[in-house]
């Protein structure tokens, strides 16, 4: 039987109740005590799932948390987690790492100089879509990958979120930062760590507009890129181009294809877990599907709409089994897949992508990391309920 560990969670914003729902699937964490600077938002949490609220000192310095769940904004990640590091606790954070790249390259350096893991979302690319492509690319499907592309483009968060504006601000904003992390990770844990990035960029509105809540119809500023375009290089050949947009009405592109020299690949959705994965070997225009709704994490399991787009109840949602992945290697002495050294990676990708598109030259990628191995069901199962 596994440990369960006691998760203590800063920040009760929308993407705590998905972290909660992880109670239903995994055996071995537990989250106990929330806190928030909103002690209104606290209160709350604690009220609607029978848990304790407390300040985020409280919370850091009481010795029956092990685990610090961090999903405050972007730019705290770093504050949060730096804290919980050095108050002796594992800490798994929402993405990105940090927003700067020499914070992330800080808090691998404090995790372990302490013995400590530091994990981080997303988680997806754990899920039944990811990993039915990795399974398939091992297996030589489609030969070597050689190109490819993916894109992430839609037209912002205003139309749906109360409080929009840090989606659109400087040094925390945009797409790369948002939604970068989801392909970014699939894409390193399909082909192995990236070497190099070109990009340009651009911002289409200065402007935009609240489309709900008490702020409805207020405008704000844009205050950073919106829109890239992105060459990026493996180090095992492959060059994948890549779209992330928050100026795009609609798109009828597939969310990644990969091109490999015996055939071609059609990848889900990088920010679910589960979807089909479809491969064509000729030039017929026949497509062979390899569904995942049979795998652990892969099947339906959301049942009602909460308005985030990741909670259709035609989806998969596991968001928790990196959390849980990460609790089991603690109390084993393994490697875990949500890694330190795999968030920093992605998170140099990011900036190196941003700076590329900045400077309007190439960027080299420092860091690298080692791909892990294909989730079995073995281990899925060792965690599931």
């Amino acid at each position: 039987m596994n440990k369960v560990f006691n998760v203590g969670l800063i920040g009760c914003g929308h993407i705590s109740e998905t972290y909660f729902r992880g109670h239903e699937y995994f055996n071995n964490f537990k989250i106990i005590k929330c806190a928030d600077l909103n002690k209104e938002a606290s209160s709350k949490c604690a009220q609607d799932y029978n848990i304790i609220s407390s300040s985020v000192d409280e919370l850091l310095n009481d010795p029956e948390i092990e685990i610090v769940l961090n999903l405050t904004i972007p730019k705290a990640h770093y504050e949060v987690a730096k804290n919980s590091l050095e108050s002796g606790k594992h800490v798994y954070s929402e993405k990105p790492m940090a927003v700067n790249f020499s914070d992330g390259e800080k808090l691998l350096e404090i995790s372990k100089s302490k013995n400590l893991y530091i994990g981080n979302a997303p988680d997806t690319f754990l899920g039944g879509g990811i990993q039915k492509s990795i399974e398939l690319i091992n297996d030589n499907k489609i030969g070597n990958v050689r190109l490819g592309n993916a894109i992430f483009a839609y037209p912002g968060v205003q139309s749906y979120h109360p409080n929009p504006e840090p989606w659109f601000a400087n040094n925390e904003g945009g797409p790369v930062i948002d939604m970068g992390p989801y392909y970014l990770t699939a894409l390193v844990n399909l082909l192995g760590p990236a070497k190099s990035v070109h990009g340009i960029s651009t911002k289409v509105f200065d402007k935009r507009v609240i489309g709900i809540g008490p702020k409805k119809d207020q405008e704000f500023d844009v205050e950073c890129q919106t829109s890239y375009l992105v060459n990026l290089e493996f180090h095992n050949g492959a060059l994948i181009q890549i779209t992330l947009s928050f100026d795009v009405v609609a798109h009828q592109r597939n969310h990644i294809e990969l091109y490999g020299d015996k055939g071609s690949m059609i990848v889900p959705d990088p920010n679910m877990f589960g979807g089909s994965v479809y491969i064509s070997t000729d030039d017929s225009g026949v497509w062979q599907e390899h569904k995942t709704d049979d795998m652990p994490l892969g099947k339906i399991n959301i049942t009602s709409h909460s308005g985030r787009a990741n909670e259709s109840p035609t989806n998969a949602n596991y968001r928790g089994v990196g959390l849980a992945e990460m609790a089991y290697c603690i109390d084993n002495e393994l490697e875990h897949r949500c890694s330190g050294e795999l968030s920093l990676h992605v998170l140099d990708i990011i900036q190196s992508t941003m700076k590329a598109a900045d400077t309007k030259t190439p960027q080299e990628i420092k860091t690298t990391f080692k791909k892990a191995d294909y989730f079995s069901l073995e281990e899925i199962q060792k965690i599931l309920k």
